[in-house]
């Protein structure tokens, strides 16, 4: 299933004679569009910050080292009973008899609070993961998230480029239909300015003159129109670009079709790749719940001072090191019904994958066909636009020579007119037709 562009290239070009797509103004304003647009600012932002989220669970494999310092004073509470006194008493009495001396006092029995008193404690506390699944299962996400943002980008920008081109040859299309009635409106005032004099020479009857007359009214009326349509029209591009409404527009004179082959590309649309990465998240997300079954393993390191009265020496430094396990054995079934949600989304993502597929390849062949009938329609246009223009001239020399009536050759110039104004609409409908297959098929170029 495939449209050759090189055979619309050769329909177009036969009967348009200057369709082209060296479109050099369009791709600069498409590269400005790209640039201005605030929506892929911010989404840059957003691309910016899931960076900073990788980094921060990345960091999480790293060792973390904190200051921690206590100090504390007591009074009252639990305390612990020593009976020093009584199990030193006697024997120091004894020895006092044998030695007829005093060297051994006598000791009270100690009473000391569990809560240390004035006492302070300075360390360097280090812990670092050494086993923990959560952690890796959670870098994963974060680099998958960022990937899938990155799509959105994508997606974003290729609906604005759309956008930008259509819009642009909207205004194209409104630029040549203020031309095709100011060239009416000269035909329409000639033939008023010969309808009064003809008028004038008692060679005609008023009924002309006034129908001149109305014509220049009316084709005044419809390039008034028009005007104001390309200036919305123009409002509108300059929008989409981001920058001043009133700017002024360049024109691509010439336009040639790409010479190449569009075929069905859908399967490698962003819309896809998103899907399949919010897949992948969510596979990721099992895997992360599934983890909490398994044990996490992680090790500590203090190296610090402590001591009583804020004394400072040997025996005031220490150091405390070990390793912990962590391992969740009942949780009440939690994990497994969080799985089964998991689950869930996973089949849910599947049938939205097989949808969006079926959706994008009908959006596909809807533009291809539309592309298609835009084309037959402008050579059909194009057609009646060059035998309006062969019916015109011959009732032109018909009137001039008094054998056609005015109605006549009025109904000849309206058939020019509106002939080229259906041209006009289905040359560029062409065009807009192109820019929506494109789009349907993912196959503009960023890299031009």
């Amino acid at each position: 299933m495939y449209l050759s562009i090189k055979n619309l290239s050769l329909t177009l070009l036969s009967c348009l004679g200057f369709l082209g797509y060296g479109q050099k103004h369009l791709d600069r304003y498409i590269e400005i569009g790209l640039e201005n647009n605030e929506v892929i600012k911010q989404k840059n932002f957003d691309i910016d910050k899931s960076l900073y989220a990788l980094k921060e669970a990345q960091s999480l494999f790293s060792p973390n080292v904190a200051f921690v310092t206590n100090y504390t004073i007591a009074d009252g509470g639990r305390t612990i009973d020593i009976p020093i006194g009584d199990m030193l008493n006697p024997v120091y009495s004894t020895l006092n008899q044998i030695t007829n001396s005093n060297a051994f006092p006598q000791l009270q029995n100690q009473s000391v609070l569990i809560n240390p008193n004035n006492f302070y404690d300075v360390k360097l506390h280090t812990t670092m993961p050494l086993l923990n699944y959560e952690i890796i299962y959670n870098k994963k996400i974060k680099a998958q998230q960022t990937t899938l943002q990155k799509i959105e980008l994508e997606i974003f920008q290729r609906e604005l480029v759309k956008e930008i081109k259509i819009a642009y040859y909207k205004y194209l299309q409104s630029v040549e239909g203020i031309r095709i009635y100011e060239n009416a409106l000269a035909i329409v005032k000639e033939n008023q300015r010969v309808n009064r004099s003809l008028f004038k020479n008692d060679k005609i009857n008023r009924t002309a003159v006034l129908r001149s007359d109305n014509e220049v009214t009316r084709i005044e009326a419809n390039l008034e129109t028009a005007k104001n349509t390309s200036k919305n029209a123009g409002s509108y591009f300059n929008f989409l670009l981001n920058q001043k409404l009133d700017s002024e527009i360049e024109i691509d004179e010439i336009m040639e079709l790409p010479n190449e082959m569009i075929t069905d590309n859908t399967s490698s649309r962003e819309e896809l790749k998103q899907l399949g990465q919010a897949k992948e998240i969510n596979e990721n997300v099992y895997q992360l719940t599934k983890s909490n079954w398994f044990p996490k393993l992680s090790g500590f390191a203090d190296l610090g001072l402590q001591d009583f009265d804020f004394r400072v020496d040997k025996s005031s430094r220490y150091y405390f090191a070990g390793l912990s396990l962590e391992w969740n054995i009942f949780s009440g079934n939690k994990n497994r019904y969080k799985l089964k949600q998991v689950g869930e989304d996973s089949k849910k993502i599947s049938s939205q994958i097989d949808n969006v597929k079926q959706q994008l390849l009908l959006q596909f062949e809807v533009s291809q066909n539309n592309l298609k009938s835009a084309l037959e329609q402008y050579e059909s246009d194009n057609k009646q636009k060059e035998t309006a223009k062969k019916y015109n001239g011959d009732v032109t020399k018909l009137y001039k020579e008094g054998m056609a009536i005015y109605i006549e050759l009025l109904d000849a110039q309206n058939q020019v007119v509106n002939t080229q104004l259906n041209a006009n609409i289905s040359l560029y409908n062409s065009w807009i037709a192109f820019a929506e297959l494109e789009r349907a098929n993912s196959t503009f170029n960023f890299k031009r």
